[in-house]
């Protein structure tokens, strides 16, 4: 294959890394940066003692794009990950109601009678109206937004009655259930987005439809493994990966990106820049004052950013005898997450418990569990001053009070031998994330499509953004298809044609998921 030019990608994402695996597959000189010593960014690893965590995510929506990713590159992702679909995909809990939702049909059906009398059949009409609007809006997420004219192509016009853009997903949801709980439990998602249900345009109900109708898959040894199946796979087509290797500044010369400055001194020159690190870190720290002009100082301030995470993992020396996902919602649902928009921290919180050791024995020793708890916060911009110990502590007293208030975890305190936490100023001290939101850049319809960064970024020539802060948006899946965009639009620049163009819109049907095949396994 001949060798193409020299691509420096700034950060080891799920994003970047993507990206690197595409490109090498191509015969592009990759050398990926990596700040940290190790993979993954916000979808890495967290290791206390023998137990074992997800730093961010804690599933996989859609494996079959990153079926398709692998296969575009002549690997197969089950050589090197094994997958494991959860069901239930989770427990929700109002009150005294413990709702099990599935995606087999009649065992839902049945669930959502048992907790909620009568609404049955608005599952199905959900079901069947936010499919439809799932197969038109697909397609827009898989290729870039970077003129007028983008917005008057075919599938544009074809989706554009059904993207309901000027409802929200709470509106949305109102069509289909008359129970609010009911809403709630297909609202919730809009915390992948970092944003409140009562603002998130309605287009993203299709968020919990994924769900239901694919459902949700977990890799043996967490959701980093699929970072390192990447890094592997690039490392194999020819790539590099540099850890503990920071980058300091882009270089640009007659207004294009000719490489990066590292924090060690060393220039590495490039023909392409591809940025995967945090985008508002990256603007704000990785140019020369002055240097950009479509994203200054201003436009970073007006950014509408999500909300953050408080995070706890806890190495428990007892089995817990709950799901892989748990989600306690706040008795007023409304009051917590206005509190939390609104930029402050809720008396009443809702909480969100992984228990990976459920379905996983890996993650924790034999008789043990890794439990990670997620509790929304708000970000930076906050009034919580999050330097503050006694802040800390209270907020972790509420957390584990709030946790020991359920049977299966009453006593948790005394049976915790390992634990970390994580706080939205750890999350822009430690990970490098723009005033700690977590989530990144929200998802509002002013800051979508063409409105959102764009992939070929607007500053420079020759740089590319990939990652959650450009389009499609955050999410894992919404972040590989950055990566398939970017790398394409690369290829497309040096008058190359792309060979990874997505084939199966993420679906995979039960019983298509292979066991990993011995001998080799990601780092």
């Amino acid at each position: 294959m001949n060798t193409t030019g020299t691509v420096v990608v700034i950060g080891a994402g799920p994003g970047g890394l993507a990206a690197a695996m595409l490109l090498a597959s191509q015969g592009y000189r990759v050398k990926v940066m990596e700040k940290q010593a190790y993979v993954g960014g916000r979808t890495s690893a967290v290791k206390l003692g023998d137990y074992r965590f997800d730093r961010g995510p804690t599933f996989l929506m859609m494996p079959g794009l990153l079926e398709d990713m692998f296969h575009s590159v002549g690997r197969s992702l089950h050589d090197y990950v094994q997958l494991k679909e959860i069901d239930p995909l989770y427990r929700l809990q109002f009150g005294s109601i413990r709702f099990e939702a599935t995606r087999d049909r009649k065992r839902m059906l049945a669930e959502i009678e048992r907790c909620f009398p009568g609404e049955s059949a608005g599952y199905e009409r959900f079901m069947e109206e936010e499919g439809k609007k799932f197969k038109r809006v697909m397609p827009l997420l898989q290729r870039p937004f970077q003129r007028v004219a983008d917005y008057v192509k075919p599938d544009v016009l074809r989706a554009l009655p059904r993207l309901n853009l000027r409802d929200t997903v709470y509106g949305r949801l109102s069509r289909y259930f008359q129970d609010e709980r009911l809403r709630y439990a297909f609202a919730f998602q809009a915390k992948y987005l970092g944003m409140s249900p009562w603002e998130c345009p309605g287009t993203f109900t299709i968020l919990s439809y994924i769900e239901h109708a694919f459902g949700l898959w977990h890799p043996i040894g967490g959701v980093n493994r699929i970072c390192g199946a990447m890094a592997d796979v690039t490392c194999e087509l020819g790539g590099t990966i540099h850890l503990n290797s920071g980058v300091k500044q882009v270089l640009t010369s007659g207004g294009r990106a000719a490489g990066v400055l590292l924090e060690s001194g060393e220039r590495v020159d490039a023909d392409h820049v591809v940025i995967n690190a945090d985008f508002g870190t990256a603007v704000t720290q990785l140019f020369e004052p002055g240097q950009l002009r479509k994203y200054n100082t201003d436009k970073i301030n007006s950014l509408k950013l999500s909300c953050s995470a408080y995070m706890l993992y806890l190495g428990v020396n007892r089995r817990i005898d709950l799901p892989h996902h748990t989600v306690m919602f706040a008795d007023d649902y409304p009051r917590n997450v206005r509190e939390l928009m609104g930029g402050s921290l809720s008396g009443d919180a809702s909480i969100y418990v992984h228990n990976p050791s459920a379905i996983d024995p890996t993650m924790a020793p034999e008789g043990k569990s890794a439990l990670y708890v997620l509790m929304p916060a708000p970000n930076l911009k906050g009034a919580t001053d999050w330097s503050d110990e006694r802040v800390k502590a209270e907020v972790k007293a509420y957390v584990l009070d709030r946790l020991e208030r359920e049977p299966e975890l009453a006593g948790l305190r005394s049976d915790i031998e390992e634990e970390a936490v994580i706080t939205p100023l750890d999350w822009e001290q430690s990970i490098h994330v723009y005033q700690g939101a977590a989530f990144n850049i929200a998802h509002s319809v002013d800051q979508m499509m063409m409105l959102r960064p764009h992939n070929r970024f607007q500053d420079a020539r020759n740089c590319w953004l990939v990652g959650g802060g450009t389009h499609p948006g955050s999410g894992l899946p919404t972040i590989l298809e950055s990566a398939r965009i970017s790398a394409g639009l690369i290829m497309k620049s040096d008058g190359k044609a792309a060979p990874f163009h997505q084939k199966s819109q993420g679906i995979v049907q039960p019983g298509t998921i292979r066991p990993m095949m011995k001998g080799r396994g990601s780092v």
